[in-house]
């Protein structure tokens, strides 16, 4: 299977937001405008890309980076990611692993010094971003804010 990683567009936007409900299948599903108005901040927001990976021309997986610039490190940015997923049945295919590939290089053509991630508290998924060269680094905490 070859497997193609590029910025999205305004066209992937079906196709994210698919593989968003596999990521978090609880919760409600955007209304349209809602969806539209969200992509056109996202695509308009400088430091961000959100990658797809494509197989055989269907988007099979996602991750959203964000480039911070930063006045530690020499000035060097951190490249955040966030809503990492594989559609189900691409899984262990390879996707996943390509797709964080080319997070790394995101962040290396952006001179950032890291990149960060939180992963789910499992152990499958620590093993995958292990295998792809990421270290176990710290403890991360949220607060999320009630609605």
């Amino acid at each position: 299977m070859k497997i193609i990683v590029r910025s999205a567009v305004r066209a992937d936007l079906s196709a994210l937001l698919a593989l968003y409900g596999e990521l978090n299948p609880d919760d409600a599903p955007l209304f349209q405008e809602k969806a539209d108005a969200t992509w056109a901040t996202i695509s308009g927001q400088h430091g961000r890309t959100v990658l797809v990976a494509e197989a055989e021309g269907v988007v099979v997986g996602t991750a959203d980076c964000l480039v911070m610039p930063n006045l530690t490190r020499g000035g060097r940015a951190i490249l955040f990611v966030e809503n990492v997923v594989v559609a189900e049945a691409s899984q262990r295919r390879g996707v996943g692993r390509e797709l964080m590939r080319a997070v790394v290089d995101l962040g290396a053509s952006a001179d950032c010094y890291k990149v960060q991630l939180l992963a789910a508290d499992d152990a499958y998924v620590h093993t995958f971003y292990a295998s792809c060269g990421f270290q176990r680094r710290a403890e991360g905490f949220r607060h999320y804010i009630e609605r």
